[in-house]
């Protein structure tokens, strides 16, 4: 069981961290626009900097991408654990999985370690999981949206919000104490990973200088 739980946890871990790295917003920007998205704006490779930099397609492309990688990312991490730990509950593998996407999308391997905030890859590990909170947070975000038309701002606080939703959604579905505390940890762990890359946001929005959706010529840090 312990060699098996170990092989289980190296192999979601490596299997996360590499989906992770194939982060779409850089193969978009060089395949179609012969460029890398890092080079401009926030320097960013997430959905935001690619759709203010080449447009709604390229950027709808790279939402799709970043979402698909962290919901395959969860189904593969769930499927090794019910393979080789089917004692345990595979949301443990599958919550583990989505931090590991979240680390290789923020840090890809294939890409000198440069890419984006994490916000859709653990937005595609949600919907797989957990569709009604994925839902929940999306009205969130829409809601903020709608308010301020401050990205930044509505990632944070969706990052904010998903480690107590996700409590109360597993608690809900009667999960048990230690399942529930793992879990609860991993959300925070994604959670905290998502708003320290926002670290620069944060003080630009402490600044009142952070960008809104629409404005021209200012530069801001996004997904």
């Amino acid at each position: 069981m312990t060699l098996h739980l170990i092989a289980a946890v190296v192999l979601v871990a490596l299997e996360g961290y590499l989906l992770g790295s194939i982060v779409f917003g850089i193969l978009i920007s060089r395949l179609l626009c012969r460029d890398d998205v890092r080079t401009h704006g926030s320097g960013s490779a997430g959905m935001t900097n690619m759709l203010r930099t080449y447009g709604k397609l390229p950027g709808a492309a790279t939402a799709i991408g970043d979402v698909a990688k962290g919901a395959a990312a969860v189904f593969i991490g769930k499927w090794l654990f019910t393979a080789l730990v089917p004692k345990l509950d595979p949301a443990c593998g599958a919550y583990l999985a989505a931090i590991f996407a979240c680390i290789g999308h923020m840090k890809p391997v294939w890409f000198g370690f440069k890419g984006g905030k994490g916000v859709l890859v653990c937005g595609g590990a949600i919907l797989a999981l957990q569709p009604l909170v994925f839902l929940m947070l999306v009205v969130i975000f829409l809601i903020e949206f709608a308010i301020t038309r401050i990205v930044s701002l509505g990632s944070i606080i969706i990052a904010a919000v998903y480690p107590i939703l996700t409590l109360c959604f597993w608690a809900w579905h009667g999960a048990d104490v230690p399942n529930l505390v793992f879990i609860f940890v991993c959300s925070v762990i994604m959670a905290a990973m998502v708003i320290y890359m926002h670290r620069s946001n944060i003080q630009r929005l402490r600044n009142g200088t952070e960008y809104r959706f629409g404005q021209k010529k200012k530069e801001s840090d996004e997904k």
